[in-house]
C-alpha cells in the first residue's frame, strides 16, 4: 500500500520563477570548491566583454552608414563631382565583420559554461533519483522521469544561452538606440520608440502567460504518452500473452489524442501572439518613419538622418521579434527546470544520520529485535518479528504470499527503515550505519533477475566493476554458467537484450549468482531465487546457491519448502508474524502450519508426477513454465 502521493506536477503548484532563477545562477558562477571554477569564471567575464564589443559595433554600423549617405547626397546636391567616401565605407564593412566576429567568438567561449552547467544539473538529478526511496520509484513512471530530466537539462541550456547573451543584451541595445535617437533628434523619437517597445513587451508577456497553460498541458500529455509507451514495450511479453495489442494501442492513442488537442490549441494561440506582435511593430515603424520623413521635408533632418532612423528601426524590429521568442523559450525553460527542481526537492525516505559510521569488519551475525513495520498506518506489514541468524548460518523464511517475507529483505537492505524495534548486523543498528557500507556487505539474488542491456561479461562484472576478467570468469565457473557462456559465438561479449530477455530464466539466475559471488558479500539473501524455474533447473541452481552460501550468513526467502530443508532454522510467517520456528524435522513433528504447507506441496508434486507419466500439463503445479532458450 502507498502511504503518500508523489509530489504534484509543477502545473499544480504555485510557480516561483525567481526561486528557479536563484537556484540556477550558481551554475553560471561556480564557487572555489568546484573543479575548474577559475576557467568557468574567466570564460563568463571574457564572454561579457566580447558581448559589449559586439553591441558597440552594432550601434556604430548605422552611424557610419548615415555619414556615408550624407557625404554622397551633399556632393550631389552641390553639383560637384562625387567623391566616394572610401574610408567610411571600408569602416562600415570592417565594423560589420567585427560585429559578427565578436558574437561568434563569444558563443565559442561561453559554450563550455553552458555545457558544464547542463552536465552538472543532469548529474545532480540522476544521483538524487538513485538516492530516493524505493517507494518513490514504485509510484513514478521511469519514462516520465527521463523526460523531466531531459527537458530540465535542456531548460538549463536555453536559460543560460538566452538570458545572459540574448534577452538581456537585446534590451540594453534597445535602450541605447532610444538614447541615441533622443540625443540626435528630440524626445518624440525616443517616446515613440519606448511606446512601441513597451506595448510589444506587455502584449508578449500577457499572451505568453495565457499560452503557458496550453504548453503545460502538452508537456503532461507528452510525458503520459511516453510513459505508457515505455511501460507497454517493457512488458512486451505480457502484452502478447494476453493478446492486448489493440488495448495497448488504444491506451497509447488516448494519450496521443490529448497531446494532439493541446498542441492544436497551443498553435492557435501562437497565431494570436504573432499577429498581435506584427501589428504593434508595424504601427511603431510607420509612425517613426512618418516623423523622420517630415523632418527631412522640413530641412531639420538630412537624408542620412532618415537612413539612420530607418536602420535603427530595422535593428529594433529584429531584437523585438527575437524577444518574443526568447520570452516564450525562457518561460518554457523555467517550467521544465521547475519540474526538475521538484525532483531535487523530493526528500529521500531513508537517509544516513549525521554520525553514521561505516560497517566495520565482522563475521556477519544478524538479529531482528521486535521489528514492526508499516508502509502506511492503515496496513501493518510486520509485527513483533524477533529472530537471529548466527554468523555462517542459514535461516529460511517461508509462508504464504503477503506474509511479509520480502519486506524483511527490504528492511535489511534499508530500502525502508523499521518503524518499531531494531535490526542489527554484528551488533550494529542498521540505522547507525552508512547505507553504502551496509549494502556493500549484502548480496541479493532476487526472484526476478533484471539484467542491463549489455554483455554477459558486463552484467557479471556489475557485482564489482573493478574486477579483472579472470575474476569474472571464476565467478561464472562457481555459478556453473562458464561453459554455457564459452559455447556462445561471442562468449562474454554476448548481448543479453532488454532486461536480459535473450537468456532463459535459469541462465539469468546463474548470471545473478555469478554477479553476487563477484561482490563477495558478508550476508546473502536469496529472495525466491528459484520459484520461477522448472524442477530440473531449480535443482541445478540450488547446487550453485549452496556453494555460494557455504560459510556465509544466509537468509533464504522461499515458497517451495523442498529448497530449505537443510536450513539451520526455518521461520514460518503469517500476516507479518512468526508463527513457528525450528528445523525441518522438528516442524514436521510439530504438525502445525509448516507441516500443513509441506503436505500440500507434496500432494501437488505427486499429482504432477502422475500427470507427467501420461503426458499431462505440469508446469503450473510444480515449477511454473519452462525457461526460454537463448
Amino acid at each position: 500500500m502507498r502511504s503518500r502521493r508523489p509530489p504534484p506536477p509543477p502545473s499544480d503548484r504555485p510557480r516561483n520563477d525567481l526561486e528557479t532563477l536563484r537556484r540556477f545562477l550558481p551554475h553560471l558562477w561556480p564557487g572555489p570548491e568546484e573543479a575548474g571554477w577559475r576557467d568557468i569564471r574567466a570564460r563568463v567575464v571574457i564572454s561579457l566583454i566580447l558581448l559589449l564589443a559586439a553591441k558597440a559595433a552594432t550601434i556604430t554600423v548605422p552611424v557610419l552608414y548615415k555619414h556615408a549617405v550624407d557625404a554622397l547626397s551633399g556632393a550631389s546636391q552641390a553639383g560637384v563631382a562625387i567623391s566616394v567616401p572610401v574610408g567610411l565605407l571600408v569602416g562600415y564593412g570592417l565594423v560589420r565583420v567585427l560585429q559578427q566576429a565578436f558574437a561568434e567568438l563569444q558563443d565559442a567561449i561561453f559554450v563550455k559554461v553552458t555545457e558544464r552547467a547542463v552536465r552538472r544539473m543532469g548529474l545532480s538529478t540522476f544521483r538524487h533519483l538513485h538516492a530516493l526511496s524505493l517507494r518513490f520509484h514504485l509510484e513514478r513512471r521511469t519514462g516520465g522521469l527521463a523526460r523531466i530530466i531531459e527537458r530540465g537539462t535542456r531548460g538549463v541550456e536555453i536559460l543560460l544561452r538566452l538570458v545572459m547573451f540574448r534577452a538581456g543584451p537585446s534590451l540594453v541595445e534597445l535602450l541605447i538606440v532610444c538614447a541615441v535617437m533622443w540625443g540626435l533628434y528630440d524626445w518624440r523619437f525616443a517616446a515613440a520608440t519606448l511606446a512601441t517597445i513597451g506595448g510589444y513587451v506587455v502584449f508578449t508577456m500577457s499572451v505568453t502567460e495565457w499560452r503557458l497553460k496550453f504548453r503545460r498541458s502538452m508537456n503532461q500529455s507528452d510525458a503520459e504518452a511516453n510513459g505508457k509507451a515505455i511501460d507497454s514495450l517493457l512488458n512486451y511479453e505480457t502484452v502478447k500473452y494476453f493478446g492486448n495489442e489493440a488495448f495497448e494501442s488504444d491506451r497509447y492513442d488516448r494519450a496521443l489524442t490529448a497531446y494532439e488537442q493541446a498542441a492544436v490549441t497551443s498553435k492557435a494561440s501562437l497565431v494570436v501572439l504573432n499577429v498581435g506582435q506584427g501589428v504593434i511593430i508595424s504601427l511603431g515603424l510607420t509612425g517613426l518613419m512618418i516623423m523622420a520623413g517630415n523632418g527631412v521635408a522640413a530641412g531639420t533632418m538630412t537624408v542620412g538622418d532618415f537612413v539612420l532612423v530607418n536602420s535603427y528601426l530595422v535593428q529594433l524590429a529584429l531584437p523585438l521579434n527575437f524577444l518574443g521568442m526568447v520570452y516564450r523559450e525562457i518561460k518554457q525553460a523555467l517550467t521544465d527546470m521547475e519540474a526538475m527542481f521538484a525532483l531535487l526537492d523530493t526528500p529521500p525516505e531513508v537517509i544516513d544520520r549525521p554520525q553514521a559510521k561505516a560497517l566495520p569488519p565482522g563475521p556477519g551475525a544478524l538479529a531482528f529485535k521486535g521489528v514492526g513495520f508499516s508502509y502506511n498506518p492503515e496496513r501493518r506489514i510486520l509485527s513483533d518479528v524477533d529472530f537471529s541468524v548466527p554468523a555462517g548460518h542459514k535461516v529460511a523464511l517461508v509462508g504464504p504470499s503477503g506474509a511479509g517475507k520480502s519486506t524483511i529483505a527490504r528492511l535489511l537492505f534499508r530500502f525502508y527503515d523499521v518503524t518499531e524495534g531494531a535490526i542489527t548486523l554484528d551488533g550494529h543498528d542498521l540505522r547507525q550505519l552508512s547505507q553504502d557500507s551496509l549494502r556493500a556487505a549484502i548480496g541479493v539474488v532476487p526472484q526476478d533477475t533484471v539484467l542491463f542491456n549489455d554483455t554477459i561479461g558486463y552484467n557479471i562484472a556489475y557485482g564489482r566493476p573493478s574486477a579483472s576478467r579472470a575474476e569474472v570468469e571464476e565467478a561464472a565457473r562457481l555459478a556453473a554458467i562458464h561453459p554455457f557462456i564459452e559455447s556462445l559465438p561471442e562468449g562474454y561479449e554476448t548481448l543479453v537484450g532488454e532486461r536480459g530477455l535473450k537468456l532463459s530464466g535459469g541462465e539469468k539466475q546463474r548470471v545473478a549468482i555469478a554477479r553476487t559471488i563477484l561482490k563477495q558479500p558478508r550476508i546473502l539473501i536469496f529472495d525466491e531465487a528459484t520459484s520461477a524455474l522448472d524442477t530440473h533447473t531449480e535443482q541445478e541452481i540450488q547446487q550453485a546457491l549452496a556453494g555460494v552460501a557455504r560459510g556465509r550468513t544466509t537468509l533464504v526467502i522461499a515458497h517451495r519448502l523442498s529448497t530449505v530443508i537443510d536450513a539451520d532454522q526455518i521461520l514460518v510467517m503469517e500476516r507479518g508474524r512468526i508463527v513457528e520456528r525450528g528445523r525441518h524435522g522438528e516442524l514436521l513433528d510439530r504438525g502445525g502450519a509448516y507441516a500443513a504447507m509441506w503436505q500440500r506441496q507434496q500432494e501437488a508434486r505427486r499429482l504432477a508426477d502422475e500427470l507427467a507419466e501420461v503426458g499431462g500439463p505440469v508446469g503450473g503445479l510444480v515449477g511454473g513454465p519452462a525457461p526460454r532458450q537463448a
